[in-house]
């Protein structure tokens, strides 16, 4: 038997499906073996892994929020939990969910990140150097689908 090493892995997820998240991606067990060498300032942006690991983790503490929520419910979660449980919605919905002809480069996935970061206060970003938090925080983001945004906003809520 021969043995391969693959530049990552990718797991689909049925509930995302059922939901009709496309694609349906479950990020937290999918990795890519490459992305540290090939990802940063000079290939794509400084703040990709600074975002990459503040979004993995906001994402887990969304599920463990959503998992708290089913248990003990929505009013004996903290304001700190809510932020989370909105977080990994809209996550999934605006930076997971992509049209089956949607273009997005990694710059307006970027952008994206940090418009769906600034749910929580900056404090909460833990993960991102101080620097970074200065210089992207507080910049608006600039991704083209604020339309798009809109109309789940107003299916949605």
């Amino acid at each position: 038997m021969k043995r391969y090493i693959t530049e990552g892995q990718i797991y689909l997820d049925r509930q995302l499906h059922n939901r009709q998240i496309y694609p349906p991606i479950n990020v937290l067990p999918s990795l890519s073996r490459l992305m540290k060498s090939a990802i940063g300032e000079g290939m794509t942006r400084k703040d990709h892994s600074d975002v990459s690991n503040q979004l993995y983790a906001a994402y887990a503490m969304g599920k463990d929020a959503l998992a708290m929520r089913a248990v003990v419910g929505v009013e004996a979660l903290s304001q700190e939990d809510l932020l989370y449980l909105e977080f990994h919605d809209k996550f999934e919905r605006r930076f997971v969910n992509q049209g089956a002809y949607e273009r997005r480069d990694i710059y307006t996935s970027l952008d994206m990140a940090w418009d769906l970061l600034r749910i929580f206060p900056i404090q909460l970003l833990r993960r991102i150097p101080e620097k970074i938090l200065q210089e992207y925080y507080h910049r608006p983001g600039s991704y083209s689908s604020h339309e798009h945004r809109n109309k789940e906003d107003q299916v949605t809520h």
